[in-house]
């Protein structure tokens, strides 16, 4: 099994990481290449941001499926240009904001997710509206780090741990989920936590949630229905 991570970004910051951590997620059996934007933004940070990243993300989703990935994921919590890629491939695309909101509604009767910025909060609503769940959305905090920031990891875990603990006691959410792909390796550690402080719910990494559903549909053999992403109609397309 072959899998392209396609990180909406122009910069490298957690290029090395993600390939880490994503062979934390897979088998020995299962390759997984990870690649930044040859254009775009530096992080994904509001809508502006997402329109920027969404024309060379496809080029890229393209490109992998021509090189004979067997599957790709948007690695960013606002699952930038998932719906235009599975029009244009032929291969699995999922993303990270609806694979651990998938796993949060299955895992409880509500959840919070706990993000970066307040300017992506209209874009995670977004989400949870467009996959069907939002009435199990408890609420959306915010941290107030940039992404780009997040690589000081004991500064991201004690503003996480305290807005987790505020989402659980005073929004009554039953899961939690970590509202950025940049938040990486810190789920468990969260969880356990949480545990000892007596709240024993699922913290949901979206990095992991998005692994484990493109290998579980490659290895059903099943993408996007042509019904609903319909294959684009032949025109003349230019990109840059």
């Amino acid at each position: 099994m072959k899998i392209r991570v396609i990180l909406p970004t122009i910069v490298d910051t957690f290029n090395e990481e993600v390939q880490a951590e994503f062979a934390h997620y897979v088998d020995d059996a299962t390759e997984v290449q990870v690649r930044h934007l040859d254009y775009g933004p530096a992080s994904v940070e509001g809508e502006y941001d997402e329109a920027l990243c969404v024309p060379n993300l496809l080029e890229k989703a393209i490109e992998a499926q021509s090189e004979g990935c067997e599957g790709v994921i948007s690695l960013c919590f606002a699952d930038p240009g998932v719906k235009a890629a599975r029009e244009a491939v032929n291969i699995p695309v999922v993303g990270a904001g609806e694979s651990s909101m998938l796993f949060a509604s299955m895992l409880a009767r509500s959840f919070s997710v706990v993000t970066v910025l307040p300017n992506v909060i209209p874009m995670i609503e977004n989400v949870s509206k467009t996959l069907g769940v939002q009435s199990k959305l408890a609420s959306i905090r915010y941290v107030n780090i940039p992404v780009l920031d997040l690589v000081d990891k004991e500064k991201m875990k004690e503003a996480l741990f305290a807005e987790m603990v505020k989402a659980l006691v005073e929004d009554k959410a039953h899961a939690l989920v970590l509202g950025c792909t940049g938040m990486t390796g810190v789920a468990r550690e969260l969880q356990d936590q949480l545990r000892e402080h007596g709240y024993d719910v699922p913290v949901i990494d979206p990095s992991f949630a998005a692994a484990t559903i493109l290998k579980g549909l490659i290895a059903m053999g099943m993408k996007q229905s042509r019904l609903t992403y319909m294959s684009p109609t032949e025109k003349a397309r230019t990109f840059r």
